[in-house]
This record gives structure tokens, sequence and C-alpha cells, in this order.
């Protein structure tokens, strides 16, 4: 039996797009999915992964997130962002990407900031 996984091309060219502008950005496969690093070599710290194929069936973008952050955006709108196993415990926020008219500005932002979070 094969499981159909929800990919999304179009998402993950569109969060591409938007992690390949932030200033010394790279990306390489990191657990099975899309990573995105801000720093060089092996300082290179993950701020943002896709979320397509771990323990459900829905699209998201993981991010980094200062302390408080991750209880903010999931008390604020928990049907938009939740608490992603595994890095969630070190305050990284997950946004679906799945749902109706998505927030490219927001998740513009969310990245920009959880960039700018690591690269300090």
């Amino acid at each position: 039996m094969t499981t159909q996984r929800p990919s999304d091309p179009a998402v993950w060219d569109r969060l591409q797009e938007i992690c390949a502008a932030l200033p010394g950005t790279t990306h390489r496969p990191s657990h099975g999915e899309i990573a995105w690093f801000a720093g060089e070599g092996k300082k290179a710290r993950s701020f943002a992964s896709t979320w397509d194929h771990h323990h459900d069936d829905r699209n998201a973008v993981l991010f980094a997130a200062p302390p408080g952050a991750q209880e903010q955006f999931i008390g604020g709108d928990p049907l938009l962002y939740f608490r992603p196993p595994y890095v969630g415990g070190r305050g990284w926020v997950g946004a679906y990407l799945d749902v109706a008219d998505v927030d490219w500005d927001l998740i513009e932002l969310h990245l920009t900031d959880a960039h700018a979070w690591i690269a300090r």
C-alpha cells in the first residue's frame, strides 16, 4: 500500500524563495526535510525546516523563535500554530501551510525573525 504524502512543490518553492533572500542562508536535507541554515560552515545553525511527512498529513514550516514566542503564537491562533515534536522543546514553532489563503507576508516575517534570532 502506498501512502500519498501531502507534498506541495509550490509551497516548498515559496519557502525557498523567502529563505534564499536572507543573508548567508544555505539549505540542505535534514532528517528527511528541507532545512535552512544561517551562518557558515560548521557554525551554521538551522532556523527553519519543512514539515511534510512527520506524524501527520499536514504541510507546515517549523521555525526558531525566542523564549516566550511559542506560547504567544499558539495561544493566539492554535489552528495555525503548533508545538512541533523534537524542536518544540527548544522553543520552535510550527505554522501550517495547507490552510486556505496562507498569509505569506506573515510567514516571511516569521522566517526573517527566525533567521535573525539564530544568526545573532
